[in-house]
């Protein structure tokens, strides 16, 4: 009886692994080398007007979920900030996405880290549930195909944004 409980367990755990099949999430897949795609949806932008992760296809883009009101962000807005000049210089850009914050609070935040990239809204939390977003701060790295070929779930570094830019060739 013990036997076949065994046998029973080992084989339903057997078909959990199989069923269940590869992850999809964006780290899983870019861990494995697959690249995916950038999820893109056209937001209102901080100054105005709209912007989509689409829009920058063809350039380096880094995709960057921030707050005002998150101390890490505040502490990688320079690091950000270096990367933006470099990517500028290449033809391409950060886009800034903002996190359950209030458009003025934003802008402020803006004005005061020097951040010359442009943000947009993301009030309704759709773009960050494409990219999976569990948190702030995160950040996509894009090539010029507009895959994702690195990202980071938490603060970034003078280090991973060397790496990311020379990555997107910037």
């Amino acid at each position: 009886m013990v036997v076949v409980a065994s046998l029973a367990l080992v084989a339903l755990l057997v078909y959990g692994v199989i069923g269940a099949g590869p992850s999809s999430t964006l780290d899983d897949a870019v861990s494995a080398g697959k690249l995916p795609p950038v999820p893109s949806r056209e937001l209102p932008r901080l100054d105005g007007g709209t912007a989509a992760p689409a829009d920058f296809r063809g350039k380096p883009l880094i995709v960057n979920f921030w707050a005002s009101w998150c101390e890490p962000c505040k502490d990688e807005a320079p690091v950000l900030e270096r990367a933006q000049a470099r990517l500028a210089a290449k033809g391409g850009t950060i886009l800034g996405v903002t996190v359950n914050d209030q458009s003025e609070r934003s802008r402020r935040f803006a004005e005061r880290y020097g951040l010359a990239f442009p943000s947009v809204r993301d009030v309704e939390d759709d773009l960050g549930g494409d990219f999976g977003r569990i948190g702030v701060p995160e950040t996509f790295v894009v090539d010029r195909a507009g895959r994702i070929v690195a990202l980071r779930r938490g603060p970034v570094d003078r280090a991973f944004m060397d790496e990311a830019l020379r990555m997107v060739g910037a």
